[in-house]
């Protein structure tokens, strides 16, 4: 009984908080570390290819996000603690910024604003276009994320629209494996867990089908 009061008493005045935290400490990671590096405090804070990694940090760091929102409805159903929903658009918008601003390190850093030479990567690398894809994907959630877009959209038509992030989180982390040559580490991980939560619903999902009550 205890637990329960402590678990409401979080969800009403902890959790959104803590979450937004914990969504900005990334970028506030990776900014400390660049001010290292440009104020020459220590030069060698991010490695010897600043470029890369930025690019690897700012990408990984939108795949788990992104994980992270794909795990939510596992964690309510698993442990019926409702309250966990109420951050996932949160999670969402957090995975999108992150896959924008690795999106625009890139383009910025790596091609220097130069869209014939993004065009190019995209023809040649199959990496670079499915990552375009996930992210492409991932505009209409981030738009529609609000509560005024749900009432304005229908919450049966917004619903269908957000099964969008099963496709883009599959074209992410297929982005992760292809720009590795040996799958191991943090893209196997990656994959791991995304196969692991889509087959949860999956399984659900023929649970349901096979209840009666979820029939009628």
């Amino acid at each position: 009984m205890a637990g329960n009061t402590a678990l409401r008493t979080f969800g009403k005045h902890w959790m959104k908080p803590l979450t937004l935290i914990a969504l900005v400490a990334p970028f506030a990671f990776l900014a400390w570390q660049w001010t290292q590096v440009l104020t020459g405090i220590n030069p060698r804070a991010m490695g010897t290819d600043l470029v890369a990694y930025t690019h690897h940090f700012l990408g990984d760091t939108a795949i788990r996000i992104l994980l992270v929102t794909l795990a939510v409805s596992p964690v309510r159903d698993i442990t019926g603690w409702a309250p966990i929903t109420l951050i996932r658009r949160r999670i969402g918008l957090a995975a999108f910024f992150y896959a924008a601003l690795h999106m625009i390190a890139y383009l910025w850093l790596d091609r220097g604003w130069d869209l014939g030479l993004l065009w190019e990567d995209m023809v040649l690398r199959t990496y670079i276009m499915l990552g375009m894809a996930a992210l492409v994907l991932m505009i209409p959630l981030a738009v529609t994320s609000t509560n005024g877009m749900i009432r304005r959209l229908g919450r049966k038509t917004w619903d269908r629209l957000h099964w969008l992030i099963y496709p883009l989180a599959i074209l992410a982390v297929a982005h992760n494996l292809l720009m590795v040559k040996i799958i191991y580490g943090d893209p196997l991980m990656h994959a791991i867990v995304l196969t692991v939560l889509l087959g949860w619903r999956v399984a659900r999902w023929g649970m349901g089908r096979l209840r009666p009550a979820a029939v009628a």
